[in-house]
């Protein structure tokens, strides 16, 4: 990759040279556009080029500065207690079952809020063929309703069992 020389774009009479831009076209628009042209004689290059002009006193989208950082003030105090190794293999386990964090299901115990179990891959398996079970007695009860009354209600109870076992679950 090549390294580009820097511009130089004084002139060989080692004279400073300025670029006046009235003040009214500052004010009036956010760019100017400048071409320069420069004759051979002065530099051997010809620029043609954009330049942006921004005015000094540009607007400022936060006048009054940068907003305080906000500092969390929650849970800062710590508490420890001792437990055996077992005991807190037990708790992690229980923990990563109902989805929380060691210290908000220890929190929650302690306050004696809910703490609702997750369902693992297998409990779910488990409720949809109950739910399907339950569902294909149902449609067996109806089918021997007018024929044997009295299968039909073994089969509702039936049913019915599977329903509180389903409501268990929940």
């Amino acid at each position: 990759m090549k390294k580009e020389k820097p511009l130089n774009f004084r002139s060989k009479d080692k004279k400073e040279q300025y670029l006046k831009i009235p003040t009214d076209l500052l004010n009036h628009s956010d760019s100017v556009e400048l071409d320069f042209n420069e004759t051979s004689s002065e530099m051997k290059m010809v620029l043609s080029r954009n330049s942006r002009c921004v005015s000094v006193d540009t607007f400022l989208f936060t006048p009054l500065g940068r907003k305080e950082k906000r500092v969390f003030k929650g849970k800062d105090d710590l508490v420890k207690f001792r437990c055996s190794v077992y005991e807190k293999k037990l708790l992690k386990v229980k923990a990563l079952r109902s989805g929380l964090t060691l210290s908000e299901y220890i929190r929650r115990s302690l306050f004696e809020k809910e703490i609702t179990e997750r369902f693992t891959d297998e409990h779910i398996e488990l409720y949809k063929m109950l739910i399907k079970y339950h569902n294909n007695f149902k449609s067996i009860g109806n089918m021997y309703r007018k024929r044997n009354p009295k299968l039909t209600e073994t089969i509702y109870d039936l049913a019915n069992d599977i329903k509180s076992h389903l409501k268990k679950f929940q």
